[in-house]
């Protein structure tokens, strides 16, 4: 993941809490530094977005050393009601087909994996 880059202005597509698990699904062992770089985002708002994914059961970690290691829950459904019947896997592996920068991504076959 590299540095910060200018940040953006205006509405999008993906949320940051997508971004922030799409990241995360990147390197399972990312410092949040790290990850706000690579999403544009503060270290605050990445803090806080983790805590929201792990609060609902999306994300856990755990802590080796000074370092966590985080894990998907990929089975899990999404929230909003129109989502329902998509799982986090899908929409990992959505956003992965569209990431085509990062050819180094792992496959959602090959996220580290926790049942619902």
């Amino acid at each position: 993941m590299s540095g910060a880059t200018e940040p953006h202005a205006g509405w999008t597509f993906i949320t940051n809490h997508a971004r922030v698990l799409a990241a995360i699904a990147e390197n399972q062992s990312a410092r949040v530094r790290d990850i706000a770089a690579h999403c544009r985002l503060t270290e605050r708002a990445v803090q806080k977005i983790i805590s929201d994914l792990e609060q609902s059961g999306y994300l856990s970690h755990t802590r080796e050393g000074r370092s966590n290691t985080y894990r998907i829950a990929q089975g899990k459904v999404l929230r909003h009601p129109a989502e329902a019947r998509l799982t986090v896997a899908s929409l990992l592996g959505l956003l992965v087909q569209m990431d085509g920068h990062h050819e180094d991504a792992p496959r959602a076959g090959a996220m580290a994996v926790e049942e619902a």
